[in-house]
């Protein structure tokens, strides 16, 4: 016989139980179990549902989750804001979005669409460069969230949120359109730019439509699919490459390319051009990921007046040591042909137990290499697992100091 599911079976609408956060039963209990411990929480769910609803209590324990998770991207103010699981992954970083909103602004904007919104991190970071933010998102419950969050941040007098498809919104009045199109399908991240929701075409045909304009992209996109009128810049924090954004208008200049890395806020801009190549010296620079995925090798390799190990790698070397913020260097003390063997014996003769791995080039994994050496010592090196004019390499070294 089948079961007709009663009323009360029905899942929780995630909006109402959104809604129910912001009561004041809702921040009670998000106060109570602000610092519970994953742990912990079947405990004190347990005991809290004596006096609590169940479905309250699950949504301050999932809210308490998010924000202790929220705390990497947002710092201590995550612990006043409000996520969706969706929402937090998708977030973009304070300091990146804050980067961004700071050029917008430099630029002239002063009344901006925030299109596909999200939880609200960017509106925040714009509303905070000074700009009036109107905030569109298609979801119930993603909108509810972002308007929670101007208001708790004391934001809510300049970021004005919408429900609805950012397709048909209304944009009479702004003068700067920031896109940030769904990149993830039911499989994963999508790469196709025309497979965004917005497709990339349709937040071109808008861009076109204003003075100013920022596209956010996913940061592996071919450069072939980067429109000649646009400059494309990326974005590192701390080494690793967070966002791509395409930009039109203001200070932006077509056919260029830009990295720029965070925190220290240091840009590189030019157009991606060859490097000489030439034999190992002394010293090796790795650029730094958004350097790389920016086409701008070459531009570093001409600031240390090095070269490239071999044409196809972002690997420069130098004869001397020089300072850029756009690559780490390392002092070379080998540089060998591949040879697990001899890099075993090498490792063993020079004390060294702690190596780090870093490859560019190279077919075998740096987790394969650490479990066929087993190095055991008291030192410490970084291999670069490479090729040298073609050739497979193993090239020995440590960081430079600074």
């Amino acid at each position: 016989m089948t079961r007709v599911a009663a009323p009360e079976d029905s899942p929780p609408d995630p909006t109402e139980a959104f809604a129910a956060l912001l009561t004041e039963p809702g921040q009670r209990l998000l106060d109570l179990v602000r610092d519970v411990a994953p742990a912990e929480e079947l405990a004190v769910a347990t005991r809290l549902r004596r006096d609590h609803p169940a479905g309250l209590v699950a949504a301050a324990l999932g809210q308490a989750r998010l924000r202790q998770r929220a705390v990497a991207k947002f710092g201590a103010e995550a612990g006043a804001m409000y996520f969706t699981p969706d929402g937090l992954e998708q977030a973009t970083r304070t300091s990146v979005a804050a980067w961004r909103a700071g050029r917008l602004a430099a630029a002239g904007a002063r009344r901006v669409a925030d299109l596909c919104c999200g939880v609200g991190g960017d509106a925040i970071a714009l509303a905070r460069a000074g700009l009036d933010v109107l905030a569109v998102d298609r979801s119930p419950l993603t909108c509810a969230v972002a308007r929670a969050n101007a208001s708790a941040l004391g934001l809510a007098d300049r970021i004005k949120v919408r429900l609805g498809s950012v397709e048909d919104v209304g944009l009479a009045g702004y003068d700067t359109v920031f896109v940030d199109p769904a990149r993830r399908g039911g499989r994963g991240r999508v790469f196709d730019p025309e497979a965004y929701s917005p497709p990339l075409s349709w937040a071109l045909a808008t861009a076109a439509d204003r003075p100013l304009a920022a596209l956010k992209i996913a940061p592996g996109v071919p450069h072939e699919a980067i429109p000649a009128a646009a400059e494309a810049e990326w974005v590192s924090h701390r080494g690793e490459v967070k966002e791509a954004v395409l930009w039109f208008g203001g200070d932006a200049a077509p056919g260029r390319r830009r990295a720029t890395l965070l925190p220290a806020g240091d840009s590189l801009a030019g157009t991606p051009e060859p490097a000489p190549t030439g034999a190992p010296g002394r010293y090796l620079y790795e650029p730094d990921g958004a350097v790389i995925r920016a086409g701008l090798v070459g531009a570093v390799a001409t600031e240390l007046a090095g070269r490239l190990l071999d044409p196809s790698i972002a690997y420069v070397t130098t004869d001397q040591p020089r300072r850029t913020p756009f690559a780490v260097g390392y002092e070379l003390t080998d540089v060998l042909p591949f040879h697990l063997k001899r890099l075993r014996a090498l490792l063993r003769e020079r004390d060294v137990g702690t190596l780090t791995v870093k490859k560019r080039g190279s077919a075998i994994s740096p987790e394969e290499l650490l479990r066929r050496v087993k190095p055991s010592g008291t030192g410490s090196a970084t291999v670069f697992l490479t090729r040298v004019a073609g050739a497979p390499s193993m090239l020995i070294g440590h960081p430079l100091a600074g």
